[in-house]
């Protein structure tokens, strides 16, 4: 009984959110091709798992790499940047001018210079992922406390050595955060440039749900998007804390 409370205490807006749009659909008369039951659209993705995993497992793929890909490339520029001042000229208003364009606006851009398909999905994924890494990486670099660094001026210590045992632990929990904020996004990410670019994934199968007029799949598909963000979201949030233990 506990356990069952727990969940409804935890799940009740989702309870709240699904009723609302059963009772809207009901009270609007809306036919099936216009927005479907919320019945027919978990019916679709329980009654056919397989054509959704698959698709499934193409986004994960493109969205996990991608995550991996531009938090590296992210963090590896920040470390660049705090050890050269010209570096710092250079990237960062760089990273600016990629994050002020829309995702939407660069695919195409992406399309054109590595070409459509799964290796310009996994390009969005990158740079999607890119530039909170960048940042919370650089400021944790930048922010390590001043009695810290004070000892390790008065003992000599290399830039090197400060850099391996006093900032890069300090930029790991500014890294843990960067990923918490980048996981669900990049998920989202891959589907959309999966949708434009794509051969395969939850981007693609809802193209072609659309285009079928099959709203039951297209709106599954949006559904499976959603949790697996959720999912993702959540599990970074349990990563940064436990990181934050062990780096606090």
């Amino acid at each position: 009984m506990r356990a069952v409370l727990r969940v409804v205490s935890h799940y009740w807006t989702v309870a709240v959110l699904i009723a609302a749009w059963a009772l809207w659909i009901r009270t609007q008369q809306l036919n099936q091709i216009v927005a479907p039951t919320p019945g027919a659209v978990f019916g679709d993705v329980l009654g056919h798992p397989g054509v959704y995993a698959a698709d499934l497992g193409w986004t994960l793929l493109n969205a996990g790499a991608g995550l991996l890909a531009g938090m590296a490339l992210g963090a590896a520029l920040a470390i660049a940047v705090w050890a050269s001042s010209v570096l710092s000229g250079l990237m960062t208003p760089m990273a600016l001018i990629m994050r002020s364009v829309p995702v939407v606006a660069m695919i195409p851009v992406i399309a054109r210079v590595v070409g459509f398909g799964n290796t310009a999905v996994l390009a969005v994924t990158t740079v999607v992922s890119f530039f909170p890494a960048f940042v919370l990486t650089g400021s944790g670099l930048r922010s390590a406390p001043a009695a810290t660094t004070d000892l390790f001026t008065v003992l000599n210590a290399s830039r090197t050595t400060r850099l391996r045992l006093l900032l890069l632990p300090h930029a790991v929990r500014g890294l843990l955060v960067a990923l918490r904020l980048t996981a669900p996004t990049t998920v989202l990410a891959a589907m959309l440039a999966e949708y434009l670019l794509g051969t395969h994934g939850l981007g693609r199968l809802f193209a072609e749900s659309v285009t079928f007029m099959d709203t039951a799949r297209a709106w599954g598909t949006a559904l499976v998007a959603t949790v697996v963000s959720v999912a993702c979201f959540a599990a970074a949030r349990a990563l940064e804390r436990r990181g934050a233990e062990r780096f606090s």
